[in-house]
């Protein structure tokens, strides 16, 4: 076995950030005299001023002079950083050189030619002082300019003129400036009030002026505000920081502020900021010294730092302003400033941002072990779960608890059995403790010795199952272990998918913690917790299922991301080696592969395919070929979607996935004829005649017999309702609408009765587009006597039912637009277009025809960007093809959506030409990017 190691006690480290302290011309990522020469700047701004010039026109020359050297600094700064991406630390350093420069010619202009003070009094004293982010030193392309007018007494007229002449001139000079007027002794005490003004008076620097009122500053504030209020300070800034986590998200959120953000440069700060308080020391590489933190994780804060300012200064220059925000829009350019380039089957947006997430983890990881040594010197309160609990809990032989975590009792101990490693994450849910960061900085150091011995390990393996299927709640594990690298050292395969993006507005999550929330979905499925929300799920597990079996799938179904292959197939591949290293049976094993492979099938199928179709649930059945098999990929559909993001998961979803169960498992317990067609049109028609006891039978006849059988089982009875009763009375010119909320289906359901004709589906796809909705499952029926029955399920823009008080209006702007009044094409362009953080996806375009899925009709499926007016324009197009329409079915994902048709050609056949597929594809394709130019342009 390799020899265990424990973490490195040098107390030196080989990296060392650049301080606050070290503002010098020689540390910038270009010449200093190319970006601001102070010297030469002065003598040819002063040598400009005409003798006897007026106030504003020195203003105005200052700005002029001072606006062109701005631009010519900050132009090179840019192409400094375009040569060197990651030169991010230099080229702060190098912004702030250039404010400096334009703040003291400000100040030289304001003393020496606008408001020349002669003779001096002791109060007419003026000291100009940088703090909060500028007073560090580290300044992105459009960061604020924070500064600090600093006086021994009230201000004086003099001085008031002063500081007015210089952000008249700054605020010229676009400078985002944010200032305070105080004494010492204001600063003193609206820094014992306040801690934010407390943060930034810790980072002031002297800019020019009085030097001995700033040195007065620096005594009193250290004397009188720092010293004995260290733990107020940390307790502050941790809470600041709880408070900006649960504003900003979750460090895996896939638009991630770079600044404010979890796992972030403001938590960097934040260290910094304590580090200066508690330790008295700008320089944080002395943190190694003083033994907080080890040479190698001193490197990872370097690292993490130097990438997140660069990732900062390049979207700042990208966007041409103070954006923070990491959006979609903003990924791309960013990559390619830092020279990401594509690779197969990944973006380089993708790698770029799979390394973002890695920095921010390591960010994460740092914070832990810092806070744990602020425990340890009492600079800090210990967690709240020791000091609720007065008795600790009892832990195995070989841990301890310290500050209420989980630690190891001895080292070498815990390193001479390489199980102990999983061990103590299964200790960690067994007691309920947070693990000590010491104990993670062990298992981090010595992750060498999960070997492959190990992975064989039958204790190990059943170790690691416990950890799924034992304590309740996996996913505190799971996630730690990733974090710590454990997952990936146990599992290699699950290595590639670490941190890993995937560049689409579907997926919220990273695709490691995707995986970590698929299986906390389980977790609460099995606590009972979504009950209510999940009835078929929470049946299923009170049923009784293979836990080790789903469990496992779920860890491994997106195990195969990010390559070239299609991830369902090569994940079946991983899952077939995977699964038996885990120590499942080789039945259960070829269960997990089944899973894995097919774990797309099941919301494939109701979310892109008619599910009223028998066909439709015949095909799944046959797929899917035992209950067993069924139970698990229901369970793991679920968790999928749920897993993909907040609000992703919707009645509508669950109406689906709970049709096409209930349904599949009629068949595979009754047998295929449960689902004939004449079988439950017989139904239907005896469901109506019990719910109109007020109709006339000759009424119910008429109604029962001009519909054709597809129409019986193809909608439910409340549909079958509305229609019977626009149907009785209609006249050939009449459009009769009916708009009601469709509660179980998160959607609002639109009848329509018309005469028939070609293209009706387009116009009434026209129409709805028109009002700005979303059509996300469509159904047209033609009776015998002439007239169209469409039912279209719409949602508004936010993906929400239409609210009862705007049916009204909608149901009128409809009518409008189908009486004439409107032509929608024309009317559509306006709303026809993406939106800017839309325009980074490529998304091409698929379009398959399907003659097997259907008894009677061809399904086409058109994959391909989503827009607005996309279902009218492919619609429009088939409709002038003769192209008859039956349902529609639309899928969205993000920008991506997946539109399906069923239909039938004039002759009320299928699509069996080849020769007319293609020209159809054609027209359909044509029909796309006409409509992408529209929404681009």
């Amino acid at each position: 076995m390799t020899q265990p190691r424990k973490p490195s006690q040098a107390q030196d480290s080989k990296t060392s950030a650049p301080t606050g302290a070290d503002l010098m011309p020689d540390n910038l990522i270009a010449p200093a005299s190319d970006i601001f020469d102070l010297p030469a700047i002065r003598a040819d701004l002063f040598d400009s001023f005409p003798d006897g010039a007026e106030e504003t026109e020195i203003r105005k020359i200052t700005v002029a002079k001072l606006a062109e050297a701005r631009d010519i600094g900050r132009q090179v700064i840019a192409d400094a950083l375009a040569t060197d991406p990651f030169g991010a630390r230099r080229t702060t350093r190098a912004y702030t050189w250039l404010t400096d420069g334009m703040v003291r010619l400000t100040f030289e202009v304001a003393t020496k030619r606008l408001h020349v003070l002669n003779s001096a009094t002791e109060g007419e004293r003026l000291s100009v002082i940088a703090v909060g982010g500028y007073g560090r030193g580290e300044m992105a392309p459009f960061s604020d300019v924070d500064l600090l007018f600093l006086t021994p007494y009230k201000i004086t007229p003099w001085a008031e003129s002063v500081i007015e002449s210089m952000l008249y001139m700054q605020w010229d000079l676009k400078m985002k400036v944010g200032h305070s007027s105080r004494t010492v002794k204001d600063c003193i005490r609206l820094g014992g009030e306040d801690m934010t003004i407390r943060t930034a008076m810790l980072e002031h620097r002297y800019l020019i002026g009085d030097a001995p009122l700033a040195d007065e500053l620096d005594k009193r504030l250290l004397n009188d505000l720092f010293k004995g209020s260290e733990r107020e300070f940390v307790e502050a800034k941790l809470a600041e920081r709880d408070s900006r986590h649960e504003k900003q998200g979750q460090r895996y959120m896939v638009e991630p502020n770079v600044k404010e953000g979890k796992g972030g440069l403001r938590d960097l700060q934040s260290l910094f900021w304590i580090t200066k308080y508690v330790h008295h020391t700008d320089d944080t590489s002395e943190l190694v010294r003083l033994g907080v933190f080890h040479p190698e994780e001193y490197e990872k804060f370097v690292q993490a730092e130097r990438f997140l300012w660069a990732a900062r200064c390049h979207l700042h220059l990208a966007a041409g302003r103070p954006v923070e925000q990491l959006g979609f829009d903003m990924q791309v350019e960013v990559a390619e400033r830092m020279g990401y380039t594509d690779k197969p089957g990944r973006r380089g947006v993708e790698w770029f941002m799979q390394d973002y997430f890695r920095h921010a983890t390591a960010v994460g990881d740092l914070t832990r072990i810092f806070l744990t040594s602020l425990e340890a010197d009492h600079k800090k309160a210990a967690p709240l779960l020791e000091r609720l609990f007065k008795r600790r809990p009892r832990v195995k032989a070989g841990f301890t608890v310290v500050n209420g975590r989980l630690a190891i009792a001895d080292d070498s101990d815990f390193l001479a059995d390489n199980r102990n490693l999983l061990g103590l994450f299964g200790e960690a849910l067994r007691t309920g403790l947070l693990i000590h960061p010491d104990a993670m900085r062990l298992v981090t150091a010595n992750l060498n010795l999960i070997d492959d011995e190990m992975r064989n390990d039958k204790d190990a393996q059943k170790q690691f199952l416990d950890l799924l299927l034992k304590h309740g709640n996996p996913e505190r594990a799971l996630r730690r272990m990733n974090e710590l690298g454990v997952l990936s050292a146990f599992i290699p395969e699950f290595a590639p998918i670490v941190a890993m993006m995937q560049f689409n507005m579907y997926h919220h999550y990273t695709v490691d913690e995707h995986t970590i929330q698929v299986i906390q979905h389980l977790a609460n499925i099995e606590r009972g917790e979504v009950g209510e929300e999940l009835p078929v799920s929470t049946e299923i597990i009170k049923g009784g299922i293979n836990r080790k079996v789903l469990y496992t799938a779920l860890l491994l179904h997106d195990i195969g991301k990010g390559r070239d292959e299609d991830h369902s197939i090569l994940g079946a591949k991983i899952a077939r080696k995977v699964a038996p290293r885990l120590g499942l049976k080789p039945k259960e094993a070829t269960t997990v592969e089944w899973l894995v492979r097919h774990h797309l099938l099941m919301s494939d199928m109701a979310q892109k395919r008619d599910i009223a179709d028998p066909r439709t649930v015949r095909d799944f059945a046959k797929a899917v070929q035992t209950v067993e098999r069924l139970d698990l990929l229901c369970v793991l559909t679920v968790c999928d979607i749920r897993g993909v993001g907040p609000n992703t998961w919707n009645n509508w979803k669950a109406a689906l996935i709970r049709a096409l169960y209930r349904q599949t498992r009629r068949a595979l317990e009754d047998g295929m004829e449960a689902l004939n067609r004449e079988n439950r049109g017989t139904e239907a028609k005896k469901l109506l005649r019990a719910s109109l006891p007020d109709w006339s039978s000759t009424a119910l006849r008429k109604e029962a017999g001009r519909h054709y059988p597809p129409y019986w089982q193809g909608l439910h009875i409340t549909a079958h309702l509305v229609f019977a009763t626009l149907l009785r009375e209609i006249s050939d010119d009449e459009v009769k609408i009916d708009i009601h909320p469709d509660e179980d289906r998160d959607a609002t359901r639109v009848c329509f009765a018309i005469a028939d004709h070609p293209g009706i589906f387009s116009r009434l796809a026209g129409a709805l587009a028109l009002v700005g909705a979303n059509v996300v499952d469509a159904r047209t029926f033609t009776t015998k006597d002439g007239y169209a029955t469409a039912a279209f399920w719409i949602q508004d823009g936010d993906g929400a039912p239409y609210e009862a008080a705007r049916i009204p209006r909608l149901k009128t702007m409809i009518s409008k637009t189908l009486m004439g009044e409107v032509v929608p094409r024309e009317a559509i362009k306006s709303k026809d277009k993406l939106k800017k953080r839309e325009r980074a996806f490529k998304v091409p375009t698929s379009i398959t025809f399907d003659n097997d899925g259907s008894e009677i009709y061809t399904i086409i499926e058109v994959d391909t960007r989503d827009r607005p007016g996309l279902l009218y324009d492919l619609t429009r197009t088939m409709a002038s093809s003769n192209v008859y329409i039956a349902s529609a079915v639309i899928a969205t994902y993000g920008e991506q959506v997946v539109d399906t048709f069923y239909v039938k050609d004039m002759f009320g056949l299928k699509f069996y030409s080849e020769s007319k597929q293609k020209a159809l594809e054609k027209k359909l394709r044509d029909a796309i990017t006409a409509g992408v130019k529209q929404a681009n342009s």
